[in-house]
């Protein structure tokens, strides 16, 4: 892999996409600085932002498994997944309302959340494996934003920008691998007593535990392996929909349980704002 310190694009690129975060001004695309298709160059940039937030003092807490849906690819015009890294203050499952101040172009996906019993750095990382690596499962709401300005991203613009991560709401249901398969599970979500978006375990690379294998290697091959302890968010069931202040949303994954949040009217966000 390319040192950071010998690829000014890199930098650049994470220069960019930082201040946007902090400015919450979303900023263009950064291909025009690292290319619309160097996967490896886009895992450089995130790992340069990633390096920054631990020096920072934030704390991984698990992964994100991007553009897993067929729905969601073809909303954003791209065809593979990605990945990205969960921070601990990015974890809003206790609070009660959820601030959107800090976010630039939120929208929110229902998923199955993997909480991992064991290393996954060993091995062949099949599908064995990895399932015996599956401590529980929990039903999960991920709130993705882009830094991008409209949402106009590439493969490589997504995965510089941690996989165009944002915040998650764990659910406080759990099961375990031997009562329910997720690839069955059936997701409903509704906002504000509507339904929004229908979808099922089949839509995440055709298998949450599938896109959970996929990550196991892709993160191994970039020095960064999924450890225990780890939240895996997998992908999204369906499709996502954008984020309003005061809307309420719930998800039911059957066999899995239900999430639910609240997000803030926008006359009370901001003091509490996510960073």
């Amino acid at each position: 892999m390319t040192s950071t310190s010998e690829h000014g694009p890199v930098v650049h690129a994470a220069r960019r996409l930082r201040d946007a975060a902090r400015d919450v001004t979303a900023c263009p695309p950064v291909r025009d600085l690292i290319g619309a298709d160097d996967i490896d160059v886009a895992y450089a940039v995130q790992r340069h932002l990633t390096e920054e937030r631990l020096r920072g003092g934030a704390r991984v807490v698990g992964h994100k498994i991007g553009l897993t849906a067929p729905a969601v690819q073809a909303q954003l015009g791209v065809d593979r997944p990605d990945f990205g890294v969960l921070f601990d203050d990015m974890d809003v499952s206790a609070l009660a309302l959820v601030p959107t101040g800090r976010l630039l172009q939120p929208r929110i996906e229902a998923e199955v959340a993997f909480v991992l019993g064991a290393d996954l750095h060993d091995g062949d990382l099949g599908p064995a494996q990895v399932r015996d690596a599956v401590e529980y499962l929990v039903p999960a709401l991920e709130i993705v934003d882009s830094r991008i300005a409209g949402w106009d991203i590439r493969i490589a613009d997504t995965i510089a920008d941690n996989a165009s991560s944002g915040l998650f709401v764990l659910g406080t249901t759990s099961v375990t691998l031997s009562t329910v398969e997720p690839v069955d599970t059936v997701m409903e979500m509704v906002v504000d007593g509507e339904v929004v978006s229908k979808g099922s375990g089949k839509a995440c690379l055709g298998d949450p535990l599938a896109a959970l294998a996929w990550l196991a290697r892709a993160a191994r091959d970039l020095g960064d392996p999924l450890r225990a302890g780890q939240v895996v968010l997998s992908g999204a069931l369906g499709p996502m929909v954008p984020v309003r202040p005061g809307m309420r949303v719930t998800a039911t994954l059957s066999g899995i349980g239900e999430v639910a949040t609240a997000f803030a009217p926008a006359a009370d966000d901001g003091a509490r704002g996510v960073r």
